[in-house]
């Protein structure tokens, strides 16, 4: 490691790093112990001058992307400085291949001195013994110690996040750390007042576009600026004004963030390992999902329907305030396009239809599907207000029905469907493994078995997301963690209806359909599907089988 040059003066770069993530400890490795072992050094040594002092606070020694390191190398290259001084190898780097390159190979290019104090190397001196093995060995020890660390501290969050604790350095919009506890989550009740407005502007059929204009307009801070002004030290490298201004994508984010309904996800980022640092995301059925965890700020049930709405289909112009009650669930029944809604002039009124869009757009499809908006809506608010009827007499019948027995039939219907869910997925690993055979043998070309492969590889991840879902729901099941009259409550908070809105139509219906008129008939045939149908029907077959209601007495239920 010899450079065979030397100087009568040297111009020295001081080179210090800590990082808790490479386990340091704060008394012997911090900053200032650093800066005087290495200031004491150069007492007895007056023909090395100080040409700076470069720091690296909080950054891992196993890359070598630091900015003190890149100026460090810069200082050199430019003939600033001949010589680099850290307290000890492990502060240079904790990457053996990264350390013994720049010793052994570019360091002796640029005659650059290189000298670690404790750990007795100066590259020019060759009476030292034993530094051609003891140099590397140490490198070694030190990048092991880092691979050490950096598992325990995986560990450690993971453990962390299975337990439920919150291990991110920012919480959610709404939330902050618990005073006493900093991985528990409590809600920040001004910000989760902003959160609560955001979900119910949605419920009335205001877009995220609409939402955030209003937002704007009454001068609510943004989630970025409501943490600056709480003292949070978050910062984006995408701000363009010195105050926020809330756009859609802020709204959506907040309506499709499973953490105010109660349920926390953690572990969908890794890196590959402790010297790669190119973040990655994990498969869904790795991530670590905690439900009813915390505090929710929105209701689960309301929640989950927002879900739903948000993927309908739902178009509005942009002169429109907010959507009409249906949009997104209205379909025509015999294509399954979405109905547009029109409105038509007659007599110096104005008279709104609901027509299919298939046939709207090109009339050689489908058919009109012409319905009256009035007919429509009260047709939907009478069959609504049955379903509601029926519910609490469900409820009155329910108060009859042992809860063991409840538990028991919803435990048996889960166990089903997970063993319908495993089946699905043993089927699809098969057909995979039968590709293979069917090209070999040449039955399917190279390009066919690798689209038939991708395909059988979808619907596996798929199921196995679905299962991991229908485990998690049976062990809150198993836990008692489940509101089995959950459905009954959604149906009865909002009592006897008097007119259609867009909260009720998301929160209780999950599609519409409108079929052709047959010829005879004054109005087309309606059907309305409900939330809650397996719930409903599960709930009709246990009072059936207990003798408390008849086949068929229990009505309507979509």
């Amino acid at each position: 490691m010899n450079t065979n040059l030397e100087y009568a003066v040297y111009m020295a770069v001081i080179y210090l790093r800590i990082s808790r993530d490479d386990g340091d400890k704060d008394e012997s490795d911090s900053i200032t112990n650093q800066r005087d072992l290495i200031l004491n050094f150069l007492k007895s040594h007056p023909e090395i001058q100080i040409y700076k002092i470069r720091i690296d606070d909080g950054y891992s020694g196993v890359n070598f992307d630091r900015p003190g390191i890149i100026q460090t190398m810069e200082d050199i290259r430019s003939g600033y400085a001949n010589c680099i001084i850290v307290k000890d190898l492990s502060r240079f780097g904790r990457n053996h291949i990264e350390v013994g390159r720049y010793t052994e190979k570019i360091f002796p290019r640029l005659g650059v001195r290189f000298i670690a104090v404790n750990d007795n190397v100066d590259s020019i001196r060759n009476d030292l013994p034993g530094n051609d093995i003891i140099v590397p060995f140490k490198n070694l020890i030190n990048d092991s110690y880092s691979r050490d660390i950096s598992i325990k501290i995986r560990s450690n969050l993971e453990a962390k996040r299975q337990r439920g604790e919150f291990v991110g350095a920012f919480t959610p919009y709404g939330y902050r750390k618990a005073d006493d506890n900093k991985n528990k989550l409590v809600v920040d009740e001004e910000a989760a007042d902003v959160v609560r407005y955001i979900f119910s502007l949605y419920l009335q059929g205001y877009s995220a576009y609409k939402i955030a204009e209003r937002l704007n307009q009454d001068d609510v801070l943004t989630p970025l600026d409501y943490k600056w002004q709480h003292g949070c030290a978050l910062y984006s490298y995408w701000r363009k004004r010195q105050k926020g201004q809330w756009d859609h994508t802020n709204i959506l984010r907040i309506l499709s963030n499973p953490t105010y309904m109660g349920t926390l996800i953690q572990g969908r980022y890794t890196t590959p390992n402790y010297k790669v640092k190119k973040i990655v995301q994990k498969d869904r059925s790795k991530w670590c999902e905690k439900v009813n965890n915390h505090e929710p700020i929105i209701a689960p049930t309301i929640f989950r329907c927002i879900q739903k709405a948000l993927k309908n289909d739902t178009l509005t112009g942009r002169s429109a305030e907010k959507l009409h009650s249906l949009a997104g669930v209205l379909k025509c029944g015999d294509c399954g396009a979405n109905m547009s809604r029109k409105t038509v002039p007659s007599g110096g009124k104005k008279y709104i239809y609901y027509v299919c869009r298939a046939h709207k757009n090109n009339r050689k499809v489908c058919t009109p599907h012409n319905v009256s908006a009035e007919v429509l809506e009260k047709t939907i608010l009478d069959v609504l207000n049955q379903q509601i009827r029926m519910a609490q007499d469900m409820e009155a019948l329910l108060e009859q029905v042992q809860e063991i027995q409840y538990k028991q039939k919803i435990a048996a219907r889960w166990e089903r469907q997970i063993a319908d869910k495993e089946e699905q997925i043993q089927k699809y690993q098969k057909l995979r493994i039968e590709l293979y055979e069917d090209l070999k043998m040449e039955i399917l070309s190279w390009e066919e078995y690798e689209e038939l492969k991708a395909v059988f590889e979808q619907r596996i991840q798929e199921a196995e997301c679905a299962l991991s879902i229908l485990l998690k729901e049976a062990e809150h099941i198993g836990e008692g963690k489940t509101d089995f009259c959950e459905w009954i409550n959604e149906f009865k908070r909002y009592g006897s209806l008097q007119q259609l809105t867009r909260e009720v139509v998301i929160c209780l219906i999950d599609e519409v359909l409108v079929y052709e008129k047959k010829e005879g008939e004054k109005y087309p045939r309606i059907e309305v599907r409900f939330n809650y149908r397996e719930e409903t029907e599960m709930t009709e077959n246990l009072l059936e089988e207990l003798k408390l209601l008849k086949p068929g007495e229990a009505g309507v239920h979509g």
